[in-house]
């Protein structure tokens, strides 16, 4: 039985766009599982740590049969493929990937919490989830529309190809 997952993709080194659209290629080829669906790219300033560069960002829909920790560790070793380092907190990175939903599931463990706790305070997940789904509500937060007109347009810009 496959699950649909949303998966956020982010990057602001080494050539950001071309790490975003190379793991958009790496994640269809995941195993048990079938890329449904791709946003547009999304430039936004980073969070957190703020001496950084401007980050691509765009959101996947994927149906799988992994599970969930499964599609975590499938998507760490994409990480790991484009030389991601976890040196602090909102540090640059050559490649970001979040499960930010799963299906219907809640989970809260120490290796993965699912919806993303931090989804829906990010212009640069909710504006590319909501392009490709439009009419998606997030658990115990609500519907994306009314998440989307809580940002200002300009704090992620759909890039133009």
């Amino acid at each position: 039985m496959s699950t649909r997952a949303y998966i956020a993709i982010g990057s602001n080194l080494a050539e950001p766009m071309k790490q975003v659209i190379a793991a958009w290629d790496e994640i269809a080829n995941l195993p048990k599982s079938k890329l449904i669906q791709k946003s547009s790219l999304y430039v936004s300033k980073p969070l957190g740590y703020k001496d950084q560069p401007d980050f691509v960002n765009a959101v996947v829909l994927l149906e799988t049969e992994l599970t969930p920790h499964e599609l975590l560790s499938e998507l760490q070793s994409l990480e790991d493929l484009h030389e991601r380092v976890r040196s602090f907190p909102n540090a640059p990175r050559t490649l970001d990937l979040d499960i930010i939903l799963f299906g219907n599931l809640e989970i809260n463990d120490s290796h993965l919490i699912v919806p993303h706790p931090r989804m829906h305070e990010r212009a640069f997940v909710i504006f590319p989830l909501q392009e490709i789904s439009a009419n998606i509500s997030i658990p115990h937060i609500g519907d994306i529309a009314k998440i989307a007109k809580g940002f200002d347009p300009e704090s992620a810009k759909r890039i133009t190809l």
